[in-house]
C-alpha cells in the first residue's frame, strides 16, 4: 500500500486489530441472520509524511450508506460545543448577513442551525440521506453529495464561494486527503476562512484510545501531517486550538496561501514542537499502542467474565462506532454484555455489527437494573454518568474500559 497523501510506500504498522465489519453498519432483524462483510483493520504510518492510515478495503459510499446512523444531535456536549463555536466564530470573522457559510459533513444539522438562527447565510454539504433528511427537517439546505475538487468547482461557479468553511470530524473520514481538501481551496473567497477538528493522534496515542480506530476513519492527524497536506493545496495553518471534545481534538484554523491576511499566532509552532518533542517523526513513537490496546481488551474480558461468574448483569451504554471497536476486538457477545442503550432512534431495535448485541432505548435500562453499565463512548462519561446518575438508586456503577478498566 502507498501513502494516500504523498504516495511512498507504507512499511510501519501502528495497529492491528484483526478484522471486523464496519462499525456503523447496525443489524436488522432481517439482515442479523445474512451473512456479514469483515474487513481487516490495520493501520499504517507513512514515514516520509507521518500520515498515519488505515489500509484500503472498503469504499467511502459503502461505508456513508442511506442508511448511516451517527447523529450529531444526541450529544448535548457536543451541542453546546457547536453552538460556542458558531458565537466564536460570528466574533472573530465578523460574520453577518452578508457573509457565506458552508459546512462540510453537516450531519443532521448540529452547528448549521446555529448559524441559521444567527440569520447567516450557510449551506451544508452531507451524503449520507439519514443525517441530510434530519438537517432538512431543520429547514437548512443541503447538498447530498461527497465534496471534492469537482462539487467545489460546481458550487463556486454557482456564486456559492464562502467566507467560512466548517470540517469537524470529516478530514480523518475521507479515502483521497488530497482531493478533499483541494476542494477547501476551490470554494474559500480569496480572503476566507475554514476550520478543521480532528481528534489528535498524540492524544490517541498518549491515552490508549485505540478504539478511535475503525474503517470510517481512514487517517489519524497530527498538525505535523496536517500542515503538510494543506500546504501542498495551497492552504496555510494560522491558528491551531486544542479541545477536549472526542478524546482531545485540535481546532486548525486555514487560509489561502496565496491571499490569506490572517496573522499566525504562536499556537502554531508550539504544536508542532510539542509533537516533534514526543517523538512524532520517529517510528518508535509508534511502536508501543498494539500491546497496550490488548492489555486493555484482556481486562475488559475477565472483568465481564468475573462478572458473569459472580452473578452481575452487565449491560452498556452509547452504540458508538467506538464501542463496536472495542467489543469486536475483544470478541464480546450478549452472553457477557446483555444490551446496549442508546438515546438514538434510528439505533434502537437493532444490533451491534459483528458483536450482534441487542440496542435497546433507555427505558429497558430502568426495568431490567443491572448491576454494572459499561459506558462505551467513554469520551462523554461525564456527561452520561450525570444523565443515568438515576442506576445507583439500585446500587449499580459505571465502567469504562479505555485507557484502562475502571469501575467507579
Amino acid at each position: 500500500m502507498n501513502c494516500r497523501h504523498c504516495g511512498s510506500t507504507l512499511h510501519l504498522t501502528f495497529l492491528d486489530l484483526g478484522s471486523a465489519p464496519p462499525s456503523n453498519a447496525y443489524l436488522t432483524s432481517d439482515t442479523l441472520s445474512l451473512p456479514e462483510k469483515w474487513f481487516p483493520l490495520r493501520v499504517m504510518v507513512c514515514e516520509q509524511c507521518w500520515l498515519v492510515q488505515t489500509e484500503d478495503f472498503s469504499r467511502a459510499d459503502a461505508l456513508f450508506d442511506d442508511d448511516y446512523a451517527y447523529f450529531s444531535s444526541f450529544s448535548d456536549t457536543w451541542l453546546e460545543h457547536a453552538r460556542l463555536y458558531v458565537r466564536s466564530m460570528i466574533a472573530r470573522f465578523c460574520l453577518g448577513p452578508h457573509s457565506k457559510v458552508v459546512e462540510v459533513a453537516a450531519n443532521d444539522g448540529y452547528l448549521l442551525q446555529y448559524m441559521q438562527e444567527a440569520g447567516i447565510p450557510c449551506l451544508g454539504i452531507e451524503p449520507t440521506l439519514s443525517t441530510a433528511k434530519s438537517a432538512r427537517k431543520k429547514g437548512l439546505t443541503i447538498i447530498e453529495e461527497f465534496f471534492g475538487q469537482q462539487l467545489a468547482q460546481t458550487l463556486a461557479a454557482d456564486g456559492q464561494s464562502a467566507d467560512l468553511m466548517v470540517a469537524n470530524n470529516v478530514l480523518a473520514h475521507v479515502p483521497d486527503i488530497n482531493d478533499f481538501v483541494a476542494g477547501f481551496t476551490l470554494l474559500l473567497k480569496p480572503q476566507g476562512v475554514a476550520t478543521f477538528e480532528f481528534p489528535h493522534l498524540l492524544r490517541l496515542v498518549q491515552e490508549n484510545q485505540f478504539d478511535t480506530v475503525y474503517h470510517e476513519h481512514y487517517s489519524y492527524l497530527s498538525l505535523l501531517s496536517v500542515k503538510a497536506i494543506l500546504a501542498s493545496k495551497g492552504l496555510c495553518v494560522f491558528d491551531v486550538e486544542k479541545h477536549p471534545t472526542h478524546g482531545g481534538s485540535l481546532r486548525v484554523y486555514v487560509q489561502r496561501t496565496e491571499y490569506g491576511k490572517q496573522m499566525c499566532t504562536h499556537r502554531v509552532e508550539e504544536l508542532l514542537a510539542e509533537e516533534k518533542s514526543a517523538g512524532m517523526k520517529d517510528a518508535a513513537f509508534y511502536a508501543g499502542l498494539q500491546g497496550r490496546a490488548e492489555q486493555a481488551k484482556n481486562d475488559l474480558l475477565y472483568f465481564l467474565l468475573e462478572a458473569k461468574r459472580d452473578g452481575l448483569a452487565v449491560a452498556a451504554y452509547g452504540a458508538a462506532a467506538k464501542g463496536n471497536t472495542l467489543l469486536n476486538f475483544a470478541g464480546v457477545r450478549s452472553d457477557l454484555l446483555n444490551y446496549v442503550v442508546d438515546r438514538n432512534p434510528e439505533k434502537q431495535g437493532k444490533y451491534m455489527p459483528g458483536s450482534h448485541i441487542p440496542i435497546v432505548d433507555e427505558a429497558h435500562l430502568r426495568r431490567n437494573q443491572p448491576d454494572r453499565v459499561l459506558i462505551l463512548p467513554w469520551n462523554l462519561s461525564e456527561e452520561i454518568s450525570k444523565q443515568l446518575e438515576y442506576i445507583k438508586e439500585w446500587g449499580a456503577r459505571f465502567v469504562t474500559a479505555i485507557p484502562q478498566l475502571e469501575v467507579y
